[in-house]
């Protein structure tokens, strides 16, 4: 149906760790110094951070090495004077081509969250002749160093490289699976400190052509094991006019793509989203598409979001770099902390890609189960249920759908699950691609800002 189930995906996350009381004398507390304490203690440790770098001083703030910062509207890194060239074969077409490329070095960046777990997403624009690749590097919560890990290694197009994840990343003590570092074993207590990111940006030689990165960011991340969440409280009924698209009417259509439509939940809701922001696709960018399909430009997000190690359409960062490629959008992954965080965003008019796995009995209305699902959520019901368009549908006019809230919150916030055949299974913990514009609005602006993403 969609991304495929993948345990080692999530990590056993340590118990809460006792904090030392020191030692002395000190002046008794006030009624107001208690309450204070009482609140702090009460209110729940932050476990996710997202970091950016996306203005001219972030750019300049890195280590460039060939590189430039880029000013203006929209200030980015892109090629300056390249440091050399390099040949790279492509592990899916087995072709070799030499590449004049330069990097672009992040600072070191302390993790408030001590992190289990960390997802890289960028928006970049990719000319045809150039690509572009990310790396992190971290550093224990032990002192030690992991080795650089390639992130993704991606181009809008598939002209010049087979966009890709890497596998069989490890130090024996994390691993990158597809396009998330996770810490191998949580239950030691190590965690990831901090860390830092490179941009590789590559061209064909002699040109002029660059890559230019936009937005770089990282969303460290360090989940409690749980199999339920708590209860959020209804606070907004809204409902966004986001466009409808069924995966499923594309069944058997480009399986060359993770099998066709049957897999292509993320694609298909990617697309919904970037058309609610008004990206439009050329009939020159949809002339390859079969003109007896319909809905083209879902076929069409389902080509440019394919992850050819990966072999599907779900690598997160990816549709995210998809979405950023239409005029004047961004794409980000992060994790949300409950539904009043997709309320907040809601409210200032941005919509949600949120990710969950279920039993068919676990969410009402479904008529399906699976190990892993993106669907669209627009709204809220008057009565605090989730209004989604759930790509897996008939057909278009069948996509919008009404979730019972209690249900929607913890399969999508949950870790710990168990499948269909009784054995404990992972989940997402509250993944999301949040896609929204370039220059966000005031009101967007403090919605993100609220929801752990600055703009």
């Amino acid at each position: 149906m969609s991304r495929a189930e993948q345990p080692s995906r999530r990590t056993v996350l340590a118990a809460a760790v006792a904090a030392a009381v020191a030692g002395g004398s000190a002046p008794a507390a006030t009624a107001a110094d208690t309450t204070d304490t009482a609140a702090a203690e009460s209110a729940p440790a932050p476990t996710v951070d997202y970091r950016s770098w996306t203005t001219y001083a972030d750019w300049r703030a890195g280590t460039a090495r060939g590189a430039r910062a880029v000013a203006g509207l929209r200030p980015g890194v892109a090629v300056g004077t390249p440091l050399g060239t390099v040949d790279y074969t492509d592990p899916h077409t087995k072709t070799t081509a030499t590449w004049e490329y330069a990097t672009w070095t992040s600072p070191v960046q302390t993790l408030a969250v001590p992190s289990t777990e960390v997802i890289a997403s960028w928006s970049a624009s990719t000319p045809a002749g150039t690509w572009l690749q990310v790396e992190l590097r971290g550093t224990y919560s032990d002192g030690t160093d992991t080795p650089w890990y390639v992130m993704g290694r991606w181009a809008s197009g598939d002209q010049d490289i087979k966009r890709t994840s890497v596998d069989d990343q490890t130090d024996g003590r994390s691993t990158v699976w597809t396009d998330t570092f996770a810490i191998d074993d949580a239950s030691t207590g190590l965690r990831l400190a901090s860390c830092r990111l490179r941009l590789t940006l590559y061209r064909r030689p002699g040109t002029k052509l660059t890559p230019t990165v936009w937005r770089l960011g990282a969303m460290g991340s360090d989940i409690p094991d749980r199999f339920t969440v708590p209860a959020s409280v209804p606070g907004l009924a809204q409902e966004l006019s986001v466009p409808r698209y069924s995966q499923e009417i594309h069944l058997g259509q480009y399986p060359e793509y993770d099998s066709g439509g049957e897999a292509w939940c993320s694609p298909t809701s990617s697309q919904m989203i970037v058309e609610y922001w008004g990206g439009r696709l050329t009939a020159e960018q949809l002339a390859w598409v079969d003109p007896s399909y319909a809905d083209p430009q879902v076929c069409h997000a389902a080509r440019h979001t394919y992850d050819h190690q990966y072999a599907g359409c779900g690598n997160w960062p990816f549709n995210a770099a998809y979405a950023a490629t239409f005029k004047d959008l961004q794409g980000v992954v992060t994790r949300l902390r409950s539904l009043t965080d997709l309320e907040t965003l809601i409210a200032a008019g941005i919509p949600a890609i949120t990710s969950q796995s279920f039993l068919k009995e676990e969410l009402t209305g479904a008529g399906y189960g699976t190990s892993g699902h993106l669907m669209t959520v627009i709204g809220f019901t008057a009565e605090g249920d989730v209004i989604a368009n759930d790509p897996f549908s008939a057909d278009d006019t069948a996509v919008r759908r009404v979730y019972r809230r209690r249900e929607f919150e913890n399969i999508w916030l949950r870790t710990k699950r168990y499948n269909a055949s009784g054995k404990v299974a992972s989940g997402t913990g509250g993944v999301c691609y949040l896609y929204f514009p370039a220059r966000p609005t005031a009101r967007q602006c403090k919605a993100l800002t609220a929801v752990g993403v600055p703009v």
